[in-house]
């Protein structure tokens, strides 16, 4: 990070109805390190490491177009949370396994990533990408 960014991370706060399923979901299933829990009177709180975080900003007709290539019709919403992981196949299957619903099996895309969408607690879609390195002769995904 430089000195000129004054954001110092980036945090996802989502609020699940079954705080439980979701910890083991995030936490034991997909892997994310626990940083720290909190508690207050009735509730609790548990922040994940996710690795780096950025915010990608879209407009409409960019997600229309992410949302044919991964899955082959417009399914998210206004929020959708993207994993890289070393192997989206494997992981896919394993968080499928743990409850996700499997909307779209990994598929390559024209950047040459190896995403899958899936439904996942907290009311999150997933999309689990492995980088698969630079596509030849293509442009880079803007």
């Amino acid at each position: 990070m430089t000195d000129s960014n004054p954001v110092r991370e980036l945090r996802l706060v989502v609020t699940a109805a079954d705080y439980d399923a979701a910890l083991h979901f995030y936490r034991d299933v997909l892997g994310l390190t626990e940083r720290g829990a909190f508690s207050s009177p009735g509730g609790r709180v548990t922040i994940l490491d996710a690795g780096r975080a950025t915010l990608e900003l879209t407009d409409p007709n960019h997600a229309a177009f992410i949302d044919e290539v991964e899955v082959g019709r417009r399914v998210a919403g206004p929020i959708r949370v993207a994993f890289e992981v070393d192997d989206s196949t494997a992981m896919t299957a394993k968080l499928a396994a743990a409850g996700a619903e499997v909307i779209a099996e990994p598929t390559r895309t024209p950047w040459n990533s190896l995403n899958s969408r899936l439904d996942a607690p907290g009311a999150l879609q997933l999309t689990l990408f492995t980088e698969l390195g630079e596509p030849s002769g293509e442009p880079d995904e803007g």
